[in-house]
């Protein structure tokens, strides 16, 4: 067993909230060197927005920063903007953009698990992963995911193809997973059968870009990671 003599520098929760509204204005930053007036006004109040909810302890900087960024790149597609926006009772999206009649959800993903899930990271990931598509998509006209480089998603192909073309084998296995670690309320068949990833973005913090991919492109690149 190692133990580490390192300590980790206590900080108060007003110390943490310091450091988090100087990342996020380090972020801007970057971020609005290219944006018209009209932009510039969005993403303060989107920046405004992540602060109030990280005054009430919930966000996390890494977290956000993502959230911050694919939101940037919505508004400079004609997108209005919202974060952490409430769907209905008991459910609410990363970020969800509105344009003309369409609309479009961006769940943001960093790799994450918690430490409950220590000794099953991977089922847990396939289960957050495909209950996200599941639950969101049904939603929005359009749903992606986002998630910086370093962390590989395991995004079933089942979710690319069109209804007719899934499985019941594969339809039990997405339902499965679901069902492992979301049951409050759990995800439905008819949910899961109707669902749709639209595309894939890689957000990279360090140069405030993001890159796109349709699904089964990101999926090719990435599907034998897993063993």
């Amino acid at each position: 067993m190692i133990i580490s003599s390192e300590r980790l520098p206590v900080q108060n929760e007003s110390e943490w909230l310091d450091k988090f509204v100087e990342d996020l204005d380090t972020l801007m930053t970057k971020l609005i060197m290219d944006c018209s007036p009209e932009e510039l006004v969005k993403m303060q109040g989107l920046e405004k927005r992540l602060v109030e909810l990280r005054e009430r302890n919930l966000l996390k900087i890494n977290h956000s920063v993502l959230e911050l960024i694919v939101a940037k790149y919505l508004i400079k597609d004609g997108y209005d903007v919202d974060l952490e926006h409430t769907i209905d009772m008991g459910l609410s999206c990363d970020v969800y953009g509105t344009k003309g009649d369409g609309t479009i959800i961006i769940e943001v993903e960093t790799g994450y698990v918690p430490p409950a899930h220590a000794l099953d990271p991977l089922d847990y990931i396939k289960a957050r992963i495909a209950s996200k598509i599941a639950r969101y998509s049904n939603h929005c006209n359009k749903f992606m995911l986002a998630a910086p480089p370093h962390y590989i998603m395991p995004i079933p192909l089942f979710f690319t193809l069109s209804p007719r073309q899934r499985e019941v084998e594969d339809l039990s296995m997405i339902k499965r997973y679901c069902d492992m670690y979301y049951t409050s309320p759990p995800v439905s068949l008819d949910e899961i059968m109707n669902s749709r990833i639209h595309g894939v973005q890689i957000v990279d913090v360090e140069t405030a870009s993001l890159r796109e991919f349709v699904p089964e492109q990101y999926i090719s690149m990435t599907q034998l990671w897993y063993l």
